[in-house]
């Protein structure tokens, strides 16, 4: 039997069925709202660009864009009254929405090829301060890849919010991160991305 922590070199040869298990839930994203498959691939192309300008092995930036691509599946779980009045929930409303990075998790838990990529979707709205959910994990704690969705998930929600009076600038933007680097999201990452916009 396989355990939750195989080798890489084990999956080598589920590359084509990541590939079409990625594919297949982007299209239930879609079916679901079109912004959220829009910015599911622009959080993954920021994620890859942050991964590369850190210079992560190759491996590594593969698995975290599959990740990115994948870290609001749970969200196929949350029903669109409630995504469509986000940010304004009830309590309850609330914990049906942060409920979504486990439910994500969860779909993926049975998939031997998938394991490593779950701590990176569990925990992609963890903060460095230890104030996120679901887990309320601290700092390094937080699996490397969960905080680099974080920062691209948290910037690509301002320059292409699914409402649309969050819009704000580039600009504006940048500066939200670097005001929220070091309690929100990972110094040195908050850096990394920022140095990789000039590229992008």
């Amino acid at each position: 039997m396989l355990t939750l922590m195989q080798a890489p070199e084990l999956y080598e040869g589920d590359c084509e069925a990541m590939t079409k298990l990625v594919a297949h839930f982007m299209y239930l994203i879609e079916l679901k709202n079109h912004k959220l498959y829009l910015h599911s691939h622009q959080v993954a192309n920021y994620s890859v660009s942050i991964a590369a300008k850190m210079r992560l092995p190759r491996e590594e930036i593969e698995r975290i864009r599959y990740a990115s691509m994948l870290h609001d599946i749970g969200h196929l779980t949350v029903p669109n009254v409630v995504m469509d009045k986000f940010p304004y929930l009830t309590t309850r409303e609330m914990s049906t929405f942060k409920n979504h990075a486990n439910a994500g998790a969860y779909m993926l838990e049975s998939i031997a090829y998938c394991q490593e990529l779950i701590p990176y979707i569990r925990y992609h709205h963890e903060r460095w301060d230890g104030q996120g959910y679901p887990k309320r994990l601290k700092g390094v704690n937080i699996p490397l890849g969960a905080r680099i969705i974080a920062i691209a998930n948290h910037y690509d929600r301002f320059i292409n919010p699914c409402t649309q009076h969050w819009v704000k600038t580039r600009e504006e933007a940048v500066r939200e991160l670097l005001h929220q680097s070091g309690t929100a999201f990972d110094p040195d990452i908050v850096k990394a991305f920022i140095d990789a916009l000039g590229k992008i």
